[in-house]
């Protein structure tokens, strides 16, 4: 089936046209970083095949006491229960297992062949007090739902950590009885460019990389972005003509449980170290005690797509660097956080140094989150690892190298380098005397085999000039390479 209004998403619409044609009921949990697209997803996938839909109202926590709370939700949980079919005459719900005894009601009544349910935001409809809730969605589920063989139950929610907490790592009720999950990412470079096509932009695709770098590939913010005006009035709009950006950043970590964890703390201290911290370092910059409780909140940050773990090899022992990847975040930190911008606001940085360090350090993540494109690009059939490098010459020159990727199939370490550039890039004698060091300082480490070769690859925006400092490049890459679209 075509769904016109959906840009890529062609696996997961997949696993939900597989779990409706099915012939036992099906039990689906979907999660993702904020404003990704995740309601958009099942809404536009299963539109009039929805027989109930609840959706969760966000209270700050500490407004309203737990009593009052659940009969919020258990309220709005009602008049879904109504427009779905209830009768009047029933009475309101007083706790959870009356909400769920009332929608089993409802559903015995469909005559449909497949019943989906969709309960949306369900974080927010359980509170800070879930136990309750969530036991009584899995005896809804256990004693009922699962054997009907025809329910398909669809739940998802913005606070992911809570969704992988209390739903898809959940030990109680729910345990097991996942029949599917889906992690929803952001669009990629090439889906970001059919979204403008389709809704009226003409950008050209360093336009677009530029504004991948500013908004990361979030659909609720390329929704924002207006056809009359520029990418630079834009990027204005959002970051620095908007009040409102400052309490959309924290909506992103804190959603219900702001006073509870820690992770604006976090991505805070990560977005003033560009290329990452330890777990040690991020101890000492937030004062959150090392152990379980930080690892716990650095894995749910992982899994919601806002960082990235990589190994750094070069020192005594494999450093795990926790990076901040999502861009929204890193472009708000770096300039809208502490409000230091000159006035004029985006269109006075545009062009200038500010402008040049933050695109070359963003351009380098820009790489790296489209991976499968480089490796595609390369013909590499597989790559064993991916990490970062950074050691000395024999002489004690210093060299980093940010992405190493090694292909025992192809018995070569790929060194990878990633230079932003509003023209083609011209490789000075300075510049490669530095890729020199690199190259003498990763062949003399452990890190490299001698049965391997090494091949220097260039990743830039526009391409490389042709030049006598040229040569010590292997293989160069350009943005365009980086817009391929590939099958998930």
């Amino acid at each position: 089936m075509s769904y016109e209004n959906i840009i890529g998403r062609k696996g997961e619409i997949a696993k939900l046209e597989r779990l409706y044609n099915s012939r036992k009921s099906e039990f689906v949990a979907i999660y993702g970083r904020r404003r990704v697209g995740k309601s958009y997803l099942v809404s536009e996938v299963f539109e009039k095949k929805i027989l109930f839909r609840a959706v969760g109202t966000y209270i700050k926590d500490g407004d309203k006491d737990y009593e009052t709370y659940r009969k919020i939700q258990l309220d709005h949980f009602y008049d879904a229960l109504l427009l779905a079919g209830l009768s009047d005459k029933e009475s309101k719900p007083s706790c959870w297992r009356e909400a769920f005894l009332l929608l089993r009601k409802v559903l015995q009544k469909k005559r449909s062949k497949r019943k989906v349910v969709f309960i949306d935001e369900l974080p927010w409809l359980a509170g800070p007090q879930s136990s309750e809730m969530i036991s009584e969605l899995g005896y809804f589920w256990n004693s009922w739902a699962d054997s009907e063989r025809n329910i398909v139950l669809v739940v998802c929610g913005s606070a992911t950590s809570w969704m992988l907490d209390n739903v898809i790592h959940d030990y109680g009720g729910l345990h097991g009885r996942l029949t599917e999950k889906i992690r929803l990412v952001p669009f990629t470079l090439s889906e970001c460019e059919k979204y403008y096509r389709k809704n009226g932009f003409h950008l050209s695709r360093y336009e677009i990389c530029i504004s991948y770098m500013a908004l990361g590939g979030i659909p609720f913010y390329l929704d924002k972005l207006r056809t009359d005006l520029t990418i630079t009035e834009n990027i204005d709009n959002i970051f620095f003509a908007d009040e409102l950006i400052h309490q959309e950043f924290k909506d992103v970590y804190t959603g219900l449980y702001a006073s509870k964890e820690r992770y604006v703390d976090i991505v805070t201290a990560l977005g003033s170290q560009f290329y990452g911290m330890t777990q040690a370092e991020i101890c000492e910059a937030t004062g959150i005690k090392s152990g379980g409780s930080l690892s716990k909140l650095l894995e749910n940050l992982r899994e919601s797509g806002i960082t990235r773990e990589y190994p750094r090899y070069g020192k005594d022992r494999v450093e795990k660097v926790y990076q901040l990847k999502d861009f929204f975040s890193l472009f708000y930190l770096r300039f809208s956080y502490h409000k230091q911008v000159k006035a004029g606001g985006w269109k006075a940085l545009f062009g200038k140094s500010e402008y040049y360090n933050w695109a070359g350090d963003t351009f380098e993540l820009l790489c790296i989150e489209h991976l499968p494109q480089m490796t595609d690009a390369l013909r590499l059939h597989s790559v064993d690892r991916n990490y970062c490098y950074i050691g000395k010459t024999e002489e004690g020159k210093g060299a980093q190298i940010d992405l190493v990727m090694e292909s025992k199939a192809a018995n070569t370490d790929y060194l990878c380098e990633m230079k932003f550039s509003g023209s083609k890039y011209s490789i000075s004698s300075d510049y490669e005397q530095k890729l020199q060091n690199k190259i003498e300082a990763f062949a003399n480490s452990k890190m490299h085999k001698d049965m391997r070769s090494i091949q220097v690859v260039l990743v830039t925006t526009m391409g490389l000039v042709p030049g006598s400092h040229s040569f010590i490049v292997n293989q160069t890459l350009t943005l365009d390479d980086l817009f391929t679209a590939l099958e998930k």
